[in-house]
């Protein structure tokens, strides 16, 4: 067991946790940058990455400090190594680099999506083989793991992440960045009343969110053009019901053919309450992340580098960013 500080930078939230024995959180300090993001309708890089250097030793101190705790207590430094946007992942990353190499403590550089799967094991147990559904904003993939911190992709999507056409379609409907939560939130009060296609619903495992997005935007393009007003809650259920009817079923289909013991759900669009109540009826056991768990946080890439620490996988001190990384790299055993 160990004591492991963690940073993420990925995007554009800088945190800093301090995991302790694998369940025992003492930190997880998070800097959103929500507020700047919204005036623009998504993530600058440039901005993100310059908020990220002058918040970086805030939120380590902010840390340090509620753990109780100083550095010299801590068993290795963990940081998110890729996927994310290259100014944001070097910010964290020359930190990390900087507190290695000042406590002489080992190096632990972690895949961010390797990170959301493991939040699942914070407050609870993973139980192998099993089948992560890995939904957020840049990612939509069926992972299947034969055993602990052994990944194998079995589907991905051929064009949008799932996060990404949620805000996308928020877009087209006028709402506040992030659209995902608040098309949640809408799709609760509306109905399913309009007719969408429901995409790529074949025997693969893969997934295409592309169809559903254009299909939300030629239909509000057409009332617009008719001067009708459309049904916004009504239109974001509809639309909620479709993506989360795809996830869902795919999710449940590989589950049962690969045999597996439970379904993790992992990344941003974990939050979802649409997703969570379809994958309630699910004959296949289920967990999600504590909805504190489920955005990008250090918490979960504490929690993957503790595993990383168990098998002594550790990174050397020339190690790089990558902003495109291939998850089944990671895999131990």
């Amino acid at each position: 067991m160990a004591t492991i500080l963690a940073i993420e930078s990925s995007c554009d939230e800088m945190s800093v946790a301090i995991l302790k024995d694998e369940k025992e959180l003492l930190a997880n300090v998070v800097a959103s940058q929500i507020d700047i993001h919204k005036q623009y309708g998504g993530v600058v890089p440039e901005i993100a990455s310059r908020k990220h250097v002058e918040c970086v030793s805030t939120v380590l101190k902010e840390a340090l400090r509620t753990a109780n705790i100083t550095i010299d207590d801590v068993d290795a430094i963990a940081v998110t190594k890729g996927p994310g946007l290259v100014g944001s992942l070097h910010v964290g990353m020359q930190e990390a680099k900087t507190l290695a190499i000042a406590t002489n403590k080992p190096l632990i550089g972690v895949h961010h999506i390797a990170g959301h799967i493991y939040a699942n094991a914070i407050e609870n147990t993973i139980h192998y083989p099993c089948l992560a559904l890995v939904v957020s904003g840049g990612h939509t993939e069926l992972v299947y793991m034969k055993s602990e911190f052994n990944f194998e992709v079995v589907g991905t999507t051929y064009d949008d992440a799932i996060g990404e056409a949620y805000d996308k379609v928020g877009r087209v409907l006028h709402l506040p960045y992030p659209g995902g939560p608040e098309i949640d939130r809408m799709a609760h009060l509306g109905e399913h009343t309009y007719d969408l296609p429901v995409p790529l619903l074949d025997d693969s495992y893969n997934f295409s969110f592309s169809g559903l997005k254009s299909a939300v935007i030629n239909l509000n393009h057409k009332f617009e053009q008719r001067g009708e007003e459309v049904r916004k809650n009504d239109l974001a259920c509809t639309f909620q019901d479709v993506a989360v009817e795809v996830l869902s079923t795919k999710a449940i289909k590989a589950a049962v053919d690969l045999n597996v013991k439970e379904i993790i759900v992992a990344g941003g669009v974990s939050a979802n309450k649409g997703l969570r109540e379809k994958m309630a009826k699910s004959p296949v056991p289920v967990i999600f992340p504590p909805m504190k768990y489920c955005t990008d946080n250090a918490a979960m890439i504490a929690s993957a580098a503790s595993v990383m620490y168990r098998h002594e996988k550790f990174s050397e001190l020339d190690i790089s960013v990558k902003p495109h990384y291939d998850l089944e790299e990671e895999s131990v055993g």
